[in-house]
């Protein structure tokens, strides 16, 4: 299964995209922490080629930091545990310009004592901002961790904020 790659450069930095069968299956930070582990083979856009989705999915990045995009559309596929996967579920529900604890998100999830590791599935969200962990705080209103950096999860809650 081949994956496509396209860098997109936002007010945040370089963001990463992967696609795969038809839907997005990664979006990166530079630098982004804990670093993904990226199974099988890639295959970098070059000049003059272009991938449908991937062109979705910038298309979206652009009209979300434009103000004019609250909510993404485009098929995502996340791959991960199935309780990391009820957690992002949950990440993909948080509204615009909302945010969540982690305490909430582990309740959300049905979990309610499972706060740690409701941390460790958000910090192995594999679609940042598609599924947006940057809404997830920690229960004092702190800005706690972010594979991009708590400078641009800061960021990102002011600008939802200002939309």
């Amino acid at each position: 299964m081949n994956r496509y790659r396209r860098t997109v450069k936002t007010p945040v930095g370089p963001l990463e995209l992967l696609a795969s069968e038809g839907a997005l299956v990664g979006c990166y930070y530079e630098g982004h922490h804990p670093a993904p582990r990226i199974e099988g083979p890639v295959i970098q856009e070059k000049v003059g080629m272009r991938h449908d989705l991937l062109d979705a999915a910038e298309r979206e990045l652009r009209e979300y930091f434009a103000g004019a995009r609250d909510a993404f559309t485009i098929p995502l596929r996340p791959s991960g545990t199935p309780f990391q996967q009820r957690v992002w579920h949950c990440l993909a529900n948080i509204a615009f310009g909302a945010v969540r604890s982690y305490g909430e998100l582990a309740h959300d999830v049905g979990s309610p004592r499972a706060v740690r590791a409701v941390g460790s599935a958000n910090a192995k969200n594999p679609l940042s901002l598609f599924l947006p962990c940057h809404r997830v705080i920690g229960a004092d209103g702190s800005l706690r961790g972010y594979a991009g950096g708590e400078d641009k999860k800061a960021w990102l809650l002011s600008h939802e904020r200002s939309c």
